[in-house]
């Protein structure tokens, strides 16, 4: 029989002269109501002490904190357990991902650009594509399709001197890059040029390209956006759900700002021109 464990991130606190204290994995205090209960029971029985006592008011005890999710039976899953990722682009991004995607329990497998079309639909597979450079027009308009396969879309890329992650998509009707782009036009005046920039009506790049940690750092908000497809995106925090948040990361001071982005909606084209005639 597995004993109960305090879950990842909880732990108890005894101040001097006082009760014993909860700390959850998010960081509340809460008192515990230990009943005719010793608290130097309670801590033995939820973590590795050899502690046998056990009486019907411990056991509610340790059932209540199992209830909660302070107390867990099982050893602890990797999230992505169970999951496919698909990786393409730069290794400088792909191979850091590659490694936390793998160590968080994904089956992590490179392809090529010509092979997103050919996957299959699956809600167990993700596809991550990963550029060092701005997205050439075009180049992810099949994986686009993705999320109406039910299959996971998340990308990256880079404009001089910022990366840009994208919104997790993996169900129709979730943001794509065709519509990321509508909507980075649609917010700047130089939306001319932007878009210039976009079918490489410029200059040679000159950086700069990620360093270790800041491919470390890209890497590490993709895989927490892969956890959160993974677990049904339960959003917590005062920050963007996944689906809705595209990230910018300056890759001189690392700095990371979150800016929300919500669906294009399909229009119907506007009518054709009738020819008018004189009165």
């Amino acid at each position: 029989m597995n004993r109960s464990r305090l879950a990842p991130g909880a732990g108890i606190v005894t101040a001097p002269g006082d009760r014993p204290v909860l700390r959850t994995s998010e960081g509340e205090f809460l008192r515990i109501d230990t009943g005719h209960v010793g608290p130097g029971e309670l801590v033995d029985r939820l973590t590795e002490g050899e502690g046998q006592a056990s009486s019907a008011e411990l056991d509610r005890l340790i059932a209540a904190f199992e209830e909660a999710g302070h107390a867990v039976t099982e050893p602890r899953r990797p999230p992505l357990t169970g999951r496919t990722v698909h990786l393409l682009g730069d290794p400088v991004l792909t191979e850091p991902l590659a490694r936390f995607a793998a160590a968080e329990g994904a089956e992590v497998h490179p392809i090529t650009a010509d092979d997103v079309a050919g996957l299959e639909g699956r809600r167990d597979t993700a596809v991550v594509w990963c550029l060092d450079s701005p997205v050439p027009e075009g180049l992810w308009d099949e994986a686009d399709r993705l999320p109406a396969r039910h299959t996971a879309w998340l990308r990256c890329h880079r404009e001089g001197a910022h990366a840009w992650t994208e919104p997790l998509a993996y169900a129709p009707g979730d943001v794509t890059a065709a519509h990321v782009r509508l909507r980075r036009l649609a917010a700047t005046a130089a939306h001319r040029e932007l878009a210039a920039y976009w079918a490489g009506h410029r200059t040679p790049d000159t950086g700069p390209h990620p360093t270790e940690p800041a491919a470390a750092l890209i890497a590490a908000l993709l895989t927490a956006d892969l956890i959160a497809w993974a677990s049904g995106e339960p959003h917590r925090g005062p920050g963007l759900p996944a689906r809705r948040r595209l990230r910018r990361i300056d890759l001189r001071d690392l700095t990371v700002t979150e800016h929300p982005v919500l669906p294009v909606p399909e229009v119907a084209p506007l009518p054709a021109p009738t020819a008018r005639t004189a009165p």
